[in-house]
Order: C-alpha cells, then sequence, then structure tokens
C-alpha cells in the first residue's frame, strides 16, 4: 500500500470571511448542497465548488431506499447481508433482502402507518435492523433509531420528542421497557418484536397491499424529506433529535464510495459491530449496500473476534477503543505466554517500517527486521481478524498515530475520517493513496471545510443535517452564516488535509490562563494497556490533573505476567503502588509530548468503572466530561485539597493519589 503526498485539492481563503478553507472534488449530478448547511460558496483556486444557495439544482433522486433498488437491478444475485448462525454465515442476496424489505414496508402501509409518520428501532446491530431501516424508508415513514442500552427514561424522552406512533424491538425485554413507559406517551401506539416473529406478523400483514401502492408511496418521497431523526447522545443535556434528509444519505454514500473505492470495491465484505443506532455504523450500511459489499452482524462485542475470524471481512468499521482493545490484548497475551519482549519489539519495528514508508525509503536492515516479525507476529494478527482485512475505516474519536502506523504496517490500512451525526457520519476520510497519518483526510465530494478564526471546524454542503427537531434554537445556533458549527478545533494544510486539535467546549482555563486541550493528554494517556479511561481536569486551577480507571479486563492479566498472585481487584489495584507506577509511566508519557504548563501534575485512580450503563460514557465510548465532572467533584476537590497536594520533585503518594511536579 502506498503512502504518497495527496494531490493537492481546492484551498483557499475566503475573503468573504477570514479563515482557511478546503473542498472535495467538484460535485457530480446529485451531490449539490442543499440549503441548509450550503450558503454562496466563492471559488477554491479557480475550481468550483459544492453548488448553495442560486446554485444548480440538483436533480431528486428520490428515497434512500433506491439504494437497494438500484443494486437489485445492477446485481441482484449478490449476497448482500449475512447472518451468523454458530460458526456458519447465511447470506441473502440483494434481491431477495429486497423482497423481505418490501414485505416489511407492505405491513407498515397494511397496520395504517401513514406517510411521514416516525417509527423507532430499538435493537442491537443484526440483520433485521437493517432490514427494517430500509423498510421504514420504501414505506415513505422516517426511521428513530434507540439505543439498545437506553435507559426507560431516555427512551420515554426520545419517544415522546420525536411523536414516534410505532416502534419495532429486539427482545421481549425491550418490549416490556417499552410497555413500562407507554403511560406517558400517547402518540405510540403500534410495536413489533423481532425475536417474537414481528417481522413476520408484519410481512403477513401487509399481503393484501399492491406492489403499485407501495411504490407510489416510494415515489412520493423526495431527497429533500426527512428521512431518519438521531438523537445525539452529547455529553450535556437531552439529546437533540437530528434530521438528516434522504439526500444527506445519497449524496454522502456517493461521495465516500469515490473517495474509498478499495474499500467497496467487488468481493469486499464488513462486519458491522458497532450499534446501528450510531450514524457511523448507519451509512456504512448504506454504503454497503449502495456498493454490493456483503455485510455481516455481530450484536454481541464479546463474540466479536469469534465472529470476525469466521466471517473473514476485508474491512472493519471500528471506534479507536476497540483498535487500542485489539492491541493491547496481544500484547498481554505475548506477556503470558512469555514473549512480550519480542511482541514489543515487533511492535516499535512495525511502526518504525511505517514511518519510513510515509518517509518514502526503508533502510534495509530494518526491511529485514520487518520481515523476520512478519512470520513471527504480524501474520498470527492477520489471522486472528479473518485473515483477509486489509482496511479499517476510523471515527468517533481521534486514534493515536502510533497505533494507525503499526496496523499499517501489519497490512491493516486505518483511513480515520472525521465527521457527526449533523454531518451524516463522514465529511473528511484519509484516501488509501494518500494516507497521513495523525490526520483525519480531506473532504469528500460535494464538502466544504473551512477554519473560522478562533479555530473552529466550519463545514457545509451535500452532507449537513436538516435542523434538530423542534428546536429553532439550537438549529439556528449550530448555524454561521451558512456554515455548520461543529464544536471541534482543527487546522488544515495547503494541501486540505484536517487535523483535529480538540473540542472548542472542553478546552481547559487553568488559574494561571493556559489554555490546554484534554483530549491529546487523554488519548495519550489511555494508550497504555493497564488504562481503562481518562478525564483530564483543571478548569480554574493551579495545575492539571486527571481522573484515571483501570480496564477491569486487562488487570488479570497484568497482575499474572508481573508475578502478582492473586490478582488484586479492582479496589486494592487503586493503592496498589506497582500500579501507581505504571499509571504514572502512562501519565510521563503523555507529558512528554505537551508542554510543562499542559503537563499533568497528579492524579488519582478511581474505584470504579466509567461506562455506558453508569452513565459516563456516550455509546460510541466518548466520555460525558460534565458528566463526570459532576460526579466525581469529591475526587476532584480531594486532588487540589489546599496543602495536601505538593508539586514537588519528588511524588507523593497518599492513598489512591500522586501528585508530580
Amino acid at each position: 500500500m502506498n503512502d504518497q503526498r495527496p494531490a493537492r485539492s481546492s484551498a483557499s481563503t475566503d475573503t468573504s470571511t477570514a479563515g482557511s478553507a478546503a473542498t472535495g472534488t467538484t460535485p457530480s449530478a446529485g451531490r449539490h448542497a442543499t440549503p441548509r448547511g450550503a450558503g454562496p460558496a466563492a471559488p477554491a483556486q479557480g475550481r468550483p465548488v459544492s453548488a448553495g444557495h442560486g446554485g444548480p439544482v440538483a436533480p431528486d433522486h428520490g428515497s434512500a431506499a433506491r439504494l437497494l433498488g438500484d443494486r437489485v437491478r445492477l446485481t441482484p444475485d449478490r449476497p448482500i447481508l449475512a447472518q451468523r448462525h454458530g460458526d456458519t454465515w447465511t447470506t441473502f442476496t440483494a434481491a431477495q433482502t429486497l423482497a423481505r424489505v418490501r414485505g416489511i414496508a407492505k405491513g407498515f402501509v397494511a397496520a395504517g402507518l401513514e406517510p411521514g409518520a416516525h417509527v423507532a428501532i430499538l435493537s442491537r446491530t443484526r440483520l433485521e435492523w437493517t432490514l427494517v431501516d430500509f423498510a421504514v424508508w420504501t414505506a415513505g415513514l422516517v426511521s428513530v433509531p434507540v439505543y439498545e442500552t437506553s435507559s426507560p427514561d431516555q427512551v420515554r424522552w426520545i419517544l415522546s420528542d420525536s411523536e414516534s406512533v410505532a416502534i419495532v424491538v429486539e427482545q421481549e425485554e425491550h418490549a416490556r421497557r417499552v410497555a413500562s413507559i407507554a403511560p406517558d406517551l400517547p402518540s405510540l401506539g403500534q410495536h413489533w418484536t423481532i425475536d417474537g416473529g414481528g417481522l413476520d406478523d408484519l410481512t403477513r400483514l401487509g399481503e393484501d397491499v399492491t406492489d403499485d401502492e407501495l411504490d407510489a408511496r416510494t415515489a412520493n418521497v423526495h431527497g429533500h424529506d426527512d428521512a431518519t431523526i438521531i438523537y445525539t447522545s452529547g455529553s450535556t443535556g437531552r439529546p437533540k433529535g437530528c434530521v438528516l434528509r434522504h439526500d444527506n444519505f445519497t449524496a454522502t454514500v456517493e461521495g465516500a464510495s469515490e473517495a474509498m473505492p478499495e474499500v467497496v470495491a467487488d468481493g469486499a465484505s464488513t462486519l458491522l459491530f458497532i450499534p446501528l443506532a450510531h450514524v457511523f455504523a448507519r451509512f456504512i450500511a448504506a454504503m454497503s449496500v449502495s456498493a454490493g459489499v456483503l455485510v455481516g452482524h455481530e450484536p454481541d462485542t464479546k463474540d466479536l473476534m469469534r465472529a470476525v475470524s469466521t466471517f473473514k471481512p476485508t474491512f472493519l468499521l471500528a471506534v479507536p477503543r476497540v483498535f487500542e482493545k485489539i492491541y493491547n490484548s496481544a500484547e498481554q497475551k505475548a506477556d503470558l505466554g512469555g514473549k512480550g519482549r519480542i511482541f514489543r519489539a515487533a511492535a516499535d519495528t512495525a511502526v518504525a517500517h511505517s514511518e519510513a514508508l510515509a518517509a518514502g525509503r526503508v533502510p534495509f536492515l530494518l526491511g529485514l527486521k520487518f520481515k523476520l516479525f512478519d512470520r513471527l507476529v504480524y501474520a498470527k494478527l492477520r489471522d486472528a481478524l479473518g485473515g483477509r482485512v486489509g482496511y479499517a475505516v476510523s471515527g468517533s474519536a481521534p486514534l493515536s498515530p502510533r497505533l494507525s502506523h503499526f496496523f499499517r504496517s501489519i497490512g491493516v490500512l486505518i483511513l480515520e475520517g472525521y465527521g457527526l451525526t449533523e454531518t451524516t457520519a463522514p465529511a473528511t476520510v484519509n484516501r488509501a493513496r494518500e494516507l497521513r497519518i495523525g490526520t483525519v483526510g480531506r473532504a469528500l465530494p460535494g464538502i466544504e471545510v473551512r477554519i473560522a478564526d478562533d479555530g473552529e471546524i466550519l463545514i457545509r454542503g451535500v452532507d449537513v443535517f436538516d435542523r434538530y427537531w423542534r428546536n429553532d434554537e439550537a438549529t439556528e445556533h449550530a448555524f454561521a452564516d451558512g456554515w455548520f458549527r461543529t464544536g471541534d478545533l482543527g487546522r488544515l494544510d495547503a494541501d486540505g488535509v484536517l487535523t483535529v486539535t480538540g473540542r472548542a467546549k472542553e478546552l481547559i482555563v487553568t488559574a494561571s490562563g493556559k489554555n490546554v486541550a484534554p483530549a491529546p493528554l487523554e488519548d495519550g494517556i489511555r494508550e497504555h494497556p493497564l488504562i481503562g479511561q481518562v478525564v483530564v481536569v483543571g478548569e480554574g486551577k493551579p495545575f492539571v490533573a486527571a481522573l484515571v480507571t483501570l480496564d477491569r479486563e486487562m488487570l488479570p492479566g497484568w497482575c499474572e505476567s508481573r508475578g502478582i498472585t492473586p490478582a488484586l481487584s479492582g479496589h486494592e489495584a487503586a493503592y496498589d503502588e506497582r500500579v501507581l507506577s505504571a499509571v504514572q509511566e502512562a501519565i510521563d508519557a503523555a507529558n512528554g509530548r505537551v508542554s510543562r504548563a499542559e503537563s499533568v501534575r497528579s492524579f488519582t485512580i478511581l474505584d470504579t468503572d466509567l461506562t455506558e450503563a453508569s452513565g459516563h460514557l456516550t455509546p460510541k465510548l466518548t466520555i460525558k466530561r460534565s458528566v463526570i465532572l459532576k460526579d466525581f467533584a469529591a475526587d476532584i476537590d480531594h486532588i487540589y485539597s489546599g496543602s495536601k497536594v505538593q508539586t514537588t520533585a519528588t511524588p507523593v503518594i497518599e492513598g489512591r493519589r500522586r501528585n508530580r511536579s
């Protein structure tokens, strides 16, 4: 795989508003910006940019359901969906998939759901989720995804705010959860349970609905119509319903397929395991169906490696924490087998090899070491991933450059991208032949990115959402002169390649006035296999500190490889000198990448886990900073508790707290 510098993209300074801007390639028909998120565009280096107000009118490609219909017309007999039964997989062709989708859609029509009605989906990641999603679109309805892990209160809010009239759930437990809040949901009428045969019931119900009647429902859907309302699981306040249109999906799918042709080439396959309630997975599912990629579904992440090894995907979609887990588990397995030093030497060689490729020359001796470790280490890792994975798409949080280099050398090119729910997932992505590790690549076709004076990343184009559901104030606040305000900070280089540097709202201002971006520190510390989550604190305080949790899955193996028996409990580990020293090493390594004023000077190990179930992580496994700061205020106060905090040259250990100069 090559690592060439990207061809120069359109990049300029917008003379109407200060800041730098970059675009993807000129949008083709059907990928022009629509009113929301598209303003008058200034030409960039003489090249056209995506059309905004007053620009050419894009053809109306109608419902996103056409992505499946077009695939059937091209390759009706190509398998596009797969379902696991033990270690075997049952596949369904495009034509079979469409038949199942239309059967469910007819059931929705027969059930009396009017065009434009909102239908919620509460399920883990499984084949039926994708079937229901396309059936909703085919019937002219609007889908409202709900995370399977949502509490009754969260489900109540989403169903109430979205005015959902029906819901499809996966299991009887989900049905009971919905039934417990049904008295508070006057709009909610019908529900169907997948495991209870609900989709078969729907199909039978719709047997008298004619093809012409269903086709008319689909044909009456236009590209600018609502396709879905996705509730953003933000770190503060009630989730907002983000309304995405049909053309958001169709245009973004086309643009991403154009940017990543190697990923969706003939014969490609992927295994979905992150929640389909997340826009990232929804987008990949839609793009895969459109491109004829075989999609497997794994609802239980505990069975992920088993599913990967039997399904043998050619590319994976994952958040950075998954790649961290794969690496850390491999390292721990090597430690337990007495081969830890070999693994770490192989990892260092892989990183050095990738960096040398990026520089354009691999030294002879490094090449020899790489070939040796390829046989001893890398080949086994590839086999564990099914033996066919060549690409991975990563998003939702920054990925460690070291991990990117490591996976690249073992044969898995991680294409890191950037986007939000409001941008239908990807706005930028690294191209396979233009990889810039540590960046999130260039804008997709039909999309523009610019940097505001204060460093905020602004986006407009075909991917930008229409509005927040029933929240005009939030919608207006989200846009500035036609540009979507992401709330993230970043920079563009001369080639239009974007680097995300942090979140504007998360900047910490210490008592001395120093601005500190917590994410780079947190990401660096979390690279250590013993560490689960990290939250950097210090707003208005004399120095920067950190709340740390341990990875309870990794702790027993870590103890065993160091001769600590019996293994420490989580409570014991929070006070153990050996654990404190390991955490300090991770913090020292991260501190080495920032200035002294930005460095973490003290930390405490929390005797608990930060999880989605505890309300401290979002479903994409990012921290809910404001919730954590509130719930662990006493721990933070303890760090800064007057004379007990020493910032001397000698570490001070007090219980589970360590302070350092």
